[in-house]
């Protein structure tokens, strides 16, 4: 277990650059497994995630190689149809390797997902969508099994909630499937729109990316592609939180601020000042910033991976506001963390009343997952002498190098 140990008080300055999108570089590897041959994938973040997700592809019988921030994927044509439970509890992603693999093998193989313990994440939507187009599951030892015969048909699957898992996981089993698949309320995000540029690169027919109207029609093959990653867009909002908590200057640099266009208005109610320009945004952190109130709900609203660190930097500000979580149920589990560094945080149900408080005590905490891990460090620059972030590792499997980058702004941070 390694730690993360930050001194407060450091007015961050500088310039910093992001890396591709963790929750796209997942998706666009296991987009691979439905074209035999050798796949390139550019601008990839070395991070832990990646590392795991390049044993679930082994596992298939792929080989995969890495150099730096660059990704290669060679395909068998004769796929091992089974992603293990070893692999699988540690990172959720893997689900959507059901899609795929019904429509290159016919037969799925898939522990029950894990990852980061946010509470409830049901994939009713994903095996309801998935036997729309023909498919069978059952749970065998704790396995999900699912089976097609012969190939998946086109179907209308109107999802009850924009799932982005469910809507990547019907999108990788569509473009092989017979005839149109139509997605009803599917998921909207960033992420979404840079995999169906990848599978309409890669040959498939999709069209409607970015809305919630999604319609595939199926070809008979894809074949490989090189394909550059979308910029992080979390990553990104990390870093300008940063700049703000610490009441510093900072610009992001290889981002896409449209894809953040909530986050930073929620900043500029804030009090921070926020210019942004093609591929660049630039965050100035207030004395002291204001209260404000919001909800998560799926892209283009508030992210939910970026409600720690907003409540982060809300800890500290003049006022109270109202925070209203809506797609995960445990994801205030890092409150009690913060309230050790003497922020006045209380939860009912799906809200936070974060009360502001003047300043902030370094103290010992546990980051229980990569984005709350995250804000905990970044509340450790704001607060009164020492912080140590234990179980960092979390903070491993979405971001790159997070202490060293945050050093090259002028933080005082190290790895222990």
């Amino acid at each position: 277990m390694s730690s993360i140990v930050v001194e407060g008080g450091i007015p961050l300055q500088g310039t910093i650059g992001v890396l591709g999108a963790k929750n796209a570089v997942l998706k666009e590897m296991i987009s691979a497994l439905l074209a035999p041959g050798r796949h390139r994938l550019t601008n990839v973040p070395d991070i832990v995630d990646v590392e795991m997700m390049c044993q679930v592809l082994e596992h298939t019988g792929c080989k995969v190689s890495q150099g730096e921030h660059e990704l290669w994927v060679v395909v068998p044509q004769d796929l091992n149809p089974e992603a293990p439970i070893e692999l699988v509890r540690q990172m959720r992603a893997s689900i959507v390797v059901l899609g795929p693999l019904l429509a290159r093998v016919g037969v799925a193989r898939v522990a029950l997902p894990g990852g980061d313990d946010l509470g409830p994440r049901g994939i009713d939507m994903h095996i309801k969508g998935l036997e729309a187009l023909g498919a069978e599951f059952e749970l065998v030892h704790g396995e999900l099994v699912g089976r097609i015969d012969g190939r998946l048909k086109g179907a209308e699957v109107e999802l009850a909630f924009p799932s982005v898992g469910a809507t990547e996981n019907l999108l990788f089993a569509g473009v092989l499937a017979e005839g149109v698949t139509t997605i009803v309320n599917a998921a909207r995000e960033p992420e979404i729109e840079d995999l169906i540029a990848q599978l309409i690169a890669m040959g498939a027919d999709i069209t409607g990316g970015g809305t919630s109207l999604v319609t595939i029609r199926g070809v008979d093959q894809l074949q490989p592609v090189e394909h550059q990653v979308v910029p992080d867009r979390l990553e990104a909002g990390t870093y300008a939180i940063a700049g703000a908590i610490s009441g510093g200057d900072v610009t992001v640099t290889g981002c896409m601020p449209d894809h953040l266009r909530m986050e930073l208005r929620k900043l500029e109610e804030a009090g921070c000042g926020v210019e942004r320009g093609e591929g660049w945004l630039r965050v100035k952190g207030p004395d002291r910033p204001s209260a404000v109130d919001f909800a998560t709900l799926p892209f283009p609203g508030f992210h939910t991976d970026m409600q720690p660190q907003m409540v982060a930097l809300l800890s500290v500000a003049e006022g109270t506001s109202v925070v209203t979580e809506n797609l995960y149920d445990s994801r205030f589990k890092y409150v009690g963390e913060l309230a050790r560094m003497g922020a006045d945080v209380t939860t009912e149900s799906q809200h936070a009343i974060v009360r502001g408080v003047s300043r902030l005590s370094g103290c010992p905490v546990v980051a229980p997952d990569i984005r709350a891990g995250a804000a905990l460090v970044l509340a450790g620059l704001k607060a009164d002498g020492v912080t140590q972030v234990h179980d960092a590792e979390h903070i491993d499997r979405g971001y790159e190098d997070f202490d060293g980058r945050l050093r090259s702004l002028g933080a005082r941070i190290e790895r222990s």
